[in-house]
């Protein structure tokens, strides 16, 4: 079959449009209408060079649809079927999976490495030429194929383009806060970055009970934002010092938690620094390949500080996704709020224009059903 998709030529170029040819699913693979797709700044990281992968390949990690064909072998999805992908498909019976730690299953590894499924070949060609798979999902495209580990039944009832969003965004930031850092009632919490995960740790604090929550940027709009879903307080880091700040608002001792949404070495260490002694610093944004973080390992002794990092919001993802989505459907959960924009996908190329310019929370592509 043929489909228009996104596709990344070349880093540091916006991505083209191009239509392909989508080969059928394989054995125990699955094909996917494709009906939202977020605008996630992990993507970015693909096109500016900071992650590296095979091109020509179509982005897009974050996303919905429904599932229009499958291949021999599967059993766990019919056509008609609701799906959310996930872009760290897993196993189910490994170690890590059966410890209720999927995003660290290795089942994914070579799809995620080499672009291609796991026969060795893609599903996406043009003109005889192969195009490659990012993360094992490609869901800037109008259909793709993902292997059936790589996806997660929805329920009818939550509409596709809200449901995009618990694909990546809002499990990783949520789930930093209430499954990484197991955050507690009157627990004080600082977030460093609030852009589309970060806003998530936002409303994951306030979801725990945190106070104060405060939310750290450099984009008004963005602090906005980071009220209405459940920060305290804001610091606009251009016209205040965020570590005065946070020590402020914590009667000098900084916070229990801070959580570096940004992915720089500086603000790592920005939030090291605005966490108390006794307290954690929890590293959420993703730092370019190969970047160092200097630390002092007696000063880290001395205050007892703990660093974590998080991965997909260390969610037990078949478990927890159906519990944020009971969320949203219960009102605790804003989904809504967070879709600045939807775009059709010849606009895309805007959507990460006014994701730099911190002009949208989220920018959904929503492909014609």
């Amino acid at each position: 079959m043929r489909a228009r998709a996104a596709v990344l030529t070349e880093v540091k170029k916006p991505l083209e449009i191009w239509d392909l040819d989508v080969d059928l699913p394989k054995e125990g693979e699955v094909l996917v209408r494709v009906a939202a797709a977020g605008v996630c700044h992990s993507d970015l990281h693909y096109i500016q060079g900071d992650l590296t992968t095979v091109l020509p390949a179509v982005p897009g990690h974050e996303g919905a649809g429904i599932v229009e064909a499958v291949g021999p072998g599967v059993t766990r999805f019919q056509p008609g079927d609701h799906v959310l992908f996930v872009f760290r498909a897993f196993c189910g019976r490994c170690f890590y999976c059966l410890n209720g730690r999927p995003a660290l299953c290795d089942f994914s590894n070579p799809l995620r490495r080499t672009g291609r499924m796991f026969d060795g070949t893609t599903r996406f060609h043009r003109d005889g030429q192969d195009v490659h798979h990012i993360l094992g999902v490609s869901c800037f495209a109008e259909y793709t194929v993902v292997p059936e580990q790589g996806l997660l039944k929805l329920p009818d009832d939550i509409p596709l383009d809200r449901a995009a969003l618990v694909g990546c965004g809002v499990t990783t930031g949520v789930g930093a806060v209430l499954f990484a850092a197991g955050v507690q009632p009157g627990d004080s919490v600082a977030v460093i970055g609030c852009g589309g995960v970060g806003l998530n740790v936002v409303q994951g604090a306030a979801l725990a009970g945190a106070g104060p929550v405060i939310a750290v940027d450099v984009v008004p709009q963005k602090l906005e934002w980071a009220k209405q879903l459940g920060a305290t307080h804001v610091v606009n880091a251009r016209e205040h010092d965020p570590l005065d700040a946070i020590r402020s608002l914590t009667e000098g001792r900084g916070a229990d938690y801070t959580f570096e949404v940004i992915g720089r070495v500086d603000t790592i260490q920005q939030a090291y620094e605005a966490t108390r002694k006794g307290g954690t610093t929890v590293i959420v944004g993703l730092t370019p390949q190969g970047s160092v973080l200097p630390l002092d390992p007696l000063d880290l002794l001395r205050a007892e500080k703990t660093i974590k990092a998080t991965l997909y919001g260390t969610a037990n993802l078949p478990r927890d996704i159906p519990r944020l989505l009971e969320l949203y459907r219960l009102g605790r959960l804003k989904l809504d709020e967070l879709i600045s924009r939807r775009l059709r996908l010849e606009q895309i190329n805007e959507g990460f224009e006014a994701m730099l310019a911190g002009s949208v929370a989220r920018s959904i592509v929503v492909f014609d059903s």
